[in-house]
């Protein structure tokens, strides 16, 4: 139940919202490409449609003109090891209440067989967090709870990352965990003396597309409800000590680059990181290319820091997903040529700075050194904007084991001769903090193993244990 996806609510009185959801889901398409849903409610109804596929294919324009409502909810959902069928899509739906809720979850829970011991359920019997948490949720209501008293006796036992939106009769309620491990952000539409409605979304860009102004982020541990009356903040949950817990692969490579996380624009601190490798590992070199898409800013940073000529020398395919999230590993090796393809009149007989975000497993690495060198390339010199990955994520990123990531399991020197490059380099954990400038406001447990929850598992075990 491995899972990191992009969520949306929007309210507009007088108006029908399931298109502007579509376009806030269709700017946020990178954090998943598994399945997309949305949840309207109109005359005291709520209706839930979702399926397999991307945001495009599962929404038709006779499908949107049938999710009538000022309310809506929206989910894309990041392809993971889990289930793949329709069932595993969200928003999900439970009947309890008025007109029962919907719930759409960015974020994976690390206590997920407590918390349904604790209601008797079998966990084999929810295909995912989201699941679970809907369950119970549903059972506190048909109790007599409110939805909001139920959103803090459920999730006051959570443990783990949930930026969560969630839609009843007359209101949405969007929450963030304690530790804010997962973006959220609020956008007004219209003017500030005046609203016409309010969106909360994953990342800024969703605001952007709808026409909605940024407000600000939601806080760790903050719901915010809204209704066509106006917006609301209560302190559903107490913040954990510290700050905030943003994963800081978002600023490496999971947030457009257009988007605002912190009050910093994601592409200005990818090229601050290809800045900072320029000076800590400088090569000479003829050209410098950034693996497309989130490699490219931090290519022109080291670019404009080395002096060395930037140029393009990948063309993507846009109509592939990304493959860092592509669940099979033989999968994951075919979609690099299916993704990228060399210009060979830019690379032929060149010395190349190849700058990426990440190395996971190094196998995609492995085949895009080839690619390049069956290209004509003369020199092949990768730079890493991210640190090693050296430990698993349990907090909505679906990594491997931790023996299956390299860099656990190999020297710099033999990494290298895996991948088969000239020279490699990664940033230090000490310059990529100085790029985001947020000091240690971000979770970077997959780079450091400082956990700051509690994790399923004893550190280092494999997930066969769990």
């Amino acid at each position: 139940m491995k899972e990191a996806c992009g969520v949306v609510g929007v309210v507009a009185p007088g108006r029908d919202v399931a298109y502007a959801c579509y376009d806030a889901l269709y700017a946020l398409q990178h954090r998943g490409q598994e399945s997309a849903g949305m949840a309207t409610f109109q005359n005291h109804q709520i209706t839930v449609v979702k399926d397999n596929g991307l945001v495009s294919h599962v929404f038709a324009d006779t499908t949107l003109r049938a999710l009538a409502g000022s309310m809506v909810i929206g989910h894309t959902r990041y392809s993971t090891s889990g289930s793949a069928n329709w069932t595993a899509a969200q928003p999900v739906y439970r009947s309890a209440g008025e007109s029962g809720f919907a719930l759409a979850h960015n974020g994976n829970l690390t206590n997920t067989v407590a918390l349904a011991e604790s209601a008797g359920l079998h966990l084999t019997t929810m295909l995912s967090d989201s699941d679970l948490v809907a369950e119970l949720l549903g059972h506190a209501v048909l109790e007599g709870a409110t939805l909001p008293e139920a959103l803090h006796d459920v999730l006051r036992r959570a443990e783990g990352a949930f930026s969560m939106v969630v839609l009843e009769a007359g209101a949405i309620h969007a929450v963030r965990d304690p530790h804010g491990f997962r973006p959220l952000c609020v956008g007004r539409l219209g003017e500030p003396d005046a609203p016409e409605g309010w969106v909360v979304a994953s990342e800024t860009p969703a605001l952007d597309v709808v026409g909605a102004t940024f407000v600000r982020e939601v806080e760790p541990g903050e719901m915010v409800t809204i209704t066509e009356s106006g917006m609301t903040s209560t302190r559903l949950l107490e913040p954990a000590e510290g700050p905030t817990r943003l994963c800081i692969f978002e600023f490496v490579y999971f947030a457009r680059p257009d988007a605002y996380l912190m009050g910093h624009q994601v592409h200005s601190v990818r090229r601050r990181m290809g800045e900072r490798l320029a000076t800590s590992s400088p090569v000479e070199a003829d050209l410098v290319m950034g693996v497309p898409d989130s490699g490219i800013p931090a290519a022109e940073g080291y670019a404009k820091a080395s002096g060395i000529p930037f140029g393009y020398g990948l063309v993507k395919n846009r109509y592939i997903g990304r493959t860092f999230i592509t669940p099979d590993q033989a999968q994951r090796a075919a979609g690099v040529r299916r993704k990228l393809n060399p210009l060979r009149d830019t690379i032929e007989g060149q010395r190349l700075v190849v700058v990426d975000d990440s190395i996971v497993r190094g196998t995609t690495t492995r085949a895009l050194v080839r690619m390049l060198r069956e290209a004509g390339a003369r020199e092949v010199h990768l730079r890493i904007s991210s640190p090693p990955f050296v430990w698993p994520c349990y907090y909505g990123i679906d990594t491997p084991n931790r023996e299956e990531l390299l860099a656990a399991t190999h020297t710099l020197e033999e990494m290298r001769e895996f991948i088969d490059a000239d020279s490699l380099a990664f940033i230090s954990m000490e310059d990529l903090r100085t790029a985001v400038e947020v000091g240690d406001a971000c979770c970077d447990a997959c780079l450091t193993g400082n956990y700051p929850a509690p994790t399923p598992v004893v550190i280092g075990q494999s997930r066969a244990h769990w």
